[in-house]
């Protein structure tokens, strides 16, 4: 196809709500050796995007400040370096920013072939959530087949992707979700247990689940109301990953001493930031083990909403209400 100069994007002037987002017109991305340009299908919606709306998660240095961190679309154009992509490849991408747009351009190592039978929207709902669970409850988690979990955010892009991903792997999960609906959705996902944590203590609910023994891992997204209780629920040796803050990140009043009795260790990290070749070789490991999960079945994209581009206020306002069940995906047109 033949590249255009200009190209559609969402954009805003200032930090605000959803509604300081809109549709505008600008340069399509120029190549650097080892990106492919992507001509965008679908775009996943993410906390992360919400965040650098509002003025409080700006782009790392040369990153697009265009929105968007997901993609599926068609490669239309390689950089000289690139030798593993071709024209016409159909990939989905996580992108450094810049997935809101009919163009994004993207190292070539942060992207995936589509799944067999998958379309552009499923695809969309894969790179997020996927890297970032890959990374923090399989690397920096270690976790091991028959283990046990806790994944707080059941429900959410990341919260079924930990719990479809565990059980895939041989380990036993359980969730917090904030409705007896949403505990329902983690169940049906495979979560041996599901805790609605508006109406129990989840520390009192999974010690009584698992027969006082706790879990080995907990992936986090909440911060400092559960840090406390988050040590008390881990085994010895267990592993707390942090991957958020939505509740906060300063702790007050907070005991260490847990991690000391029971050789705890405490990690986390963030996505965005890590260079093109820890997320290549988060994509190799992805496209060797997980990708086979998702063509027999094993595993599933859950989506929540797809909607026109045109509708980008709307789903950043469900996704800032946490009334969905899975991953919000644009279509772009």
């Amino acid at each position: 196809m033949s590249i255009p100069a200009e190209m559609r994007h969402i954009t805003f002037n200032q930090p605000g709500g959803p509604d300081v987002l809109y549709l505008t017109t600008g340069p399509v991305p120029s190549l650097q050796s080892d990106e492919i340009l992507i001509k965008v299908a679908a775009a996943g919606v993410n906390r992360p995007d919400i965040q650098q709306r509002k003025g409080a998660y700006p782009p790392p240095p040369g990153a697009s400040p265009i929105l968007g961190l997901e993609v599926a679309g068609e490669v239309v154009a390689c950089g000289p370096g690139v030798t593993t992509w071709n024209r016409g490849d159909h990939v989905t991408a996580l992108c450094n920013g810049g997935g809101y747009a009919e163009f994004v351009a993207v190292p070539a190592g942060q992207c995936l072939p589509w799944p067999a039978g998958f379309d552009a929207v499923q695809a969309a709902s894969l790179p997020e959530t996927f890297f970032t669970v890959w990374a923090n409850l399989f690397q920096l988690g270690r976790l091991a087949p028959g283990e046990t979990v806790l994944v707080h955010g059941g429900t959410s892009g990341i919260g079924v992707t930990a719990i479809q991903l565990g059980v895939a792997f041989g380990a036993e999960m359980y969730a917090t979700a904030g409705s007896g609906a949403k505990c329902a959705a983690c169940l049906e996902l495979g979560a041996t247990g599901a805790i609605n944590y508006r109406e129990a203590d989840f520390l009192s609910d999974i010690k009584e689940m698992t027969q006082g023994a706790g879990v080995d891992v907990i992936l986090d997204m909440v911060g400092a109301p559960y840090a406390q209780r988050n040590l008390s629920a881990l085994k010895r040796d267990g592993r707390l990953v942090q991957i958020a803050f939505m509740q906060g990140n300063v702790a007050q009043e907070f005991d260490l001493l847990p991690i000391m009795i029971k050789r705890l260790t405490v990690t986390g990290s963030t996505m965005r930031p890590r260079t093109a070749a820890e997320k290549a070789a988060i994509a190799t490991q992805l496209h060797e083990t997980v990708w086979p999960w998702l063509e027999a079945g094993r595993v599933r994209p859950v989506i929540a909403e797809t909607a026109s581009w045109e509708s980008v206020s709307k789903m950043h306002q469900v996704m800032e209400n946490s009334s969905h069940v899975g991953k919000i995906i644009l279509k772009i047109s």
